[in-house]
């Protein structure tokens, strides 16, 4: 992939019956290889969900094919530069659900929450008797959030239903309102409290990258960092790049301060993982990290080096 010219991240997903999911997977993968196209791309029976970056000929390219697909028009469609693609390589893969929630049955393409505008969404969260809920998972939510907004704290999203079902009530909160990175988990995550009995459940439509791309810093609500699924690791409120790096152990965002820590070595431990590490995992990753110098030095890539944030391309 050229680094002469700017590279195009682009996310992308719709929940939306594909039967024949399996059989888009060996096209696709075509597709984005001979267009030099890189990242992960997620198939299931509920839709497709993608997080791909290329020149701006080969992402044209991806999507003109997909949007000749009828069942693909209208997706959550968002784009972000950057100097050097962010992935290492290509894969189409095959799930059961493109976002995991864990509950069978739960249809966003059926009926999910009322979408927000970014334009709208201030307005909404102010009102007194709107509780705004935090979708992500801790990690995410460490780094950055919305104003006042209640952070559940999981350690996945297949475990927001334990959280709804122990703090929640159809009785109690009357209107929710809901945000995540790129709007996918909002769209499973309001889906399912419609299911439970929750009446008037609202998400911010493009998450929080659309928030940030649309409104001015000096109104926006947001505070902190945004973490993204790639390997910036963290945007600003600019959709810069910002000052998180990774930790490769546990994927979790590592800050400056992070770093200070006698807890931290590069590649092999933070504060977050390393009273967990087994011996064993520590020697690996440490010899790992030394195969990572030596490629630096030789000026190759070693393969081990993670392009991506966590795995999956969710929002």
């Amino acid at each position: 992939m050229p680094d002469s010219e700017d590279i195009i991240i682009a996310t992308f997903y719709k929940f939306v019956p594909l039967g024949d999911y399996r059989d888009l997977r060996q096209p696709l993968l075509y597709l984005c290889t001979d267009n030099d196209i890189r990242g992960t791309i997620l198939l299931a029976g509920e839709g497709i969900n993608a997080t791909v970056a290329g020149t701006r000929r080969g992402i044209d390219t991806l999507m003109g094919q997909l949007y000749k697909d009828h069942r693909f028009c209208g997706m959550e469609y968002k784009e972000s530069l950057t100097d050097v693609s962010p992935f290492y390589r290509m894969k189409v893969k095959l799930r059961r659900e493109i976002v995991s929630l864990g509950s069978p049955g739960t249809d966003p393409s059926y009926r999910s929450g009322i979408r927000v505008p970014a334009d709208q969404w201030n307005a909404l969260t102010s009102e007194p008797d709107v509780l705004v809920i935090d979708v992500r998972n801790k990690y995410e939510c460490d780094i950055g959030s919305f104003r006042d907004a209640v952070l559940p704290g999981t350690g996945s999203f297949s475990e927001f239903p334990e959280y709804v079902k122990q703090n929640l009530s159809p009785q109690k909160h009357k209107k929710i309102a809901m945000y995540c990175t790129g709007g996918i988990r909002c769209e499973k995550a309001s889906a399912y409290m419609l299911q439970q009995g929750f009446e008037q459940v609202y998400q911010l439509s493009g998450g929080i990258l659309r928030y940030l791309e649309k409104i001015q810093t000096e109104n926006s609500l947001w505070q902190g960092e945004c973490f993204v699924f790639d390997g910036r690791v963290a945007v600003d409120q600019a959709l810069h790049k910002g000052q998180y790096d990774q930790c490769y152990s546990c994927r979790n965002p590592v800050s400056a301060d992070d770093k200070k820590s006698a807890k931290y070595e590069e590649g092999i431990s933070c504060p977050s993982c390393y009273d967990t590490l087994t011996a064993e995992r520590r020697a690996s990753l440490k010899e790992r990290q030394r195969q990572v110098k030596l490629a630096e030095q030789r000026n190759q890539q070693h393969i081990g080096v993670p392009q991506t944030g966590h795995i999956d391309p969710i929002g």
